[in-house]
């Protein structure tokens, strides 16, 4: 199979023009940090990339499912679920799906008189795994409120608003114990937990084994107490949670809808329709020209 670099089903970039890029290194608050290409791939099968001479940038790659690789002064580092690098700008380096499990990164490319503050110490990977206090989804958040604010346009408020909060966004992965300290959750018993659990991984397959296993229950104990207390079937609940998900993307968002059902960990188009059509009465189609309308 070839080797791609871009083109996976449910992909979204945006690399910002070079005219663009220059203004942002002449105006005072962006040259400090700023964004120059990001984008997101979700399963991307055979995603390669090699850079000989290495680039400008530094390049951060945030992996939320499957695995991939990174090699970087010759030395290779397994990348897996809930972890991230960032890659040296002027350094050569390659990186690449895994061939059985690829990746579903998130990933920025970014430059400015603060970036090498992020990338202190040697280049290994960061684990970020879920936890009670984790705040996951709030930063996927982050990242979207920066592209989306991009994707815009360009006026010199935009950038502005998309350099600070991307200060925000890589602050939540370099000082990620004080990131879910802040938040200062106290998330208590077994259904806030396990809601919490299900918000964390919106856009993966999660399955009854890894709730049950989360929660440390049997699958038939942990889903008896589970219908108990909310009248529905774990799984039926976390559809809930996806499809509330896909319709805050196709209210607030253009994205097409096979990029809305790869963002809530579907990646079949019609079983998408077929789900939103059973929880909403509607399809994904009608929903957003209803709201449109």
């Amino acid at each position: 199979m070839p080797r791609l670099k871009d083109g996976f089903r449910g992909e979204q970039a945006i690399i910002l023009p070079k005219m663009i890029v220059e203004q942002m290194e002449d105006d005072p608050l962006s040259a400090a940090l700023h964004v120059t290409d990001m984008g997101y791939y979700p399963r991307a099968a055979h995603h390669y990339r090699k850079r000989p001479e290495g680039i400008s940038q530094y390049v951060l790659i945030y992996c939320t499912d499957g695995a991939g690789w990174c090699k970087v002064n010759e030395i290779k580092y397994p990348i897996s679920c809930n972890q991230f690098i960032i890659l040296p700008a002027g350094i050569p380096h390659e990186y690449g799906a895994d061939e059985v499990t690829p990746w579903t990164i998130y990933w920025i490319h970014f430059k400015g008189s603060l970036a090498a503050n992020y990338v202190t110490g040697e280049v290994l990977p960061v684990t970020l795994n879920p936890g009670m206090q984790s705040r996951i989804f709030q930063r996927i958040n982050l990242f979207e409120e920066i592209f989306f604010t991009l994707k815009m346009g360009y006026s010199r408020d935009n950038l502005r608003y998309a350099c600070s909060m991307f200060h925000h966004f890589l602050g939540s992965l370099c000082y990620w114990v004080q990131y879910r300290n802040a938040a200062n959750q106290t998330e208590e018993g077994f259904l806030e937990s396990i809601v919490h659990f299900m918000n964390e991984h919106i856009g993966r397959k999660l399955t009854l084994t890894d709730m049950a296993g989360f929660a440390g229950y049997s699958t038939s104990h942990f889903s008896s107490l589970f219908c108990r207390l909310t009248k529905q079937s774990p799984m039926s609940y976390f559809n809930q949670l996806r499809i509330q998900k896909a319709c805050e993307l196709l209210d607030f968002t253009d994205m097409k809808i096979n990029q809305v059902c790869f963002k809530i960990g579907i990646d079949d188009p019609y079983y998408f329709s077929r789900l939103f059509k059973q929880v909403m009465g509607c399809s994904p189609r009608e929903y957003r020209q209803v709201k449109k309308g």
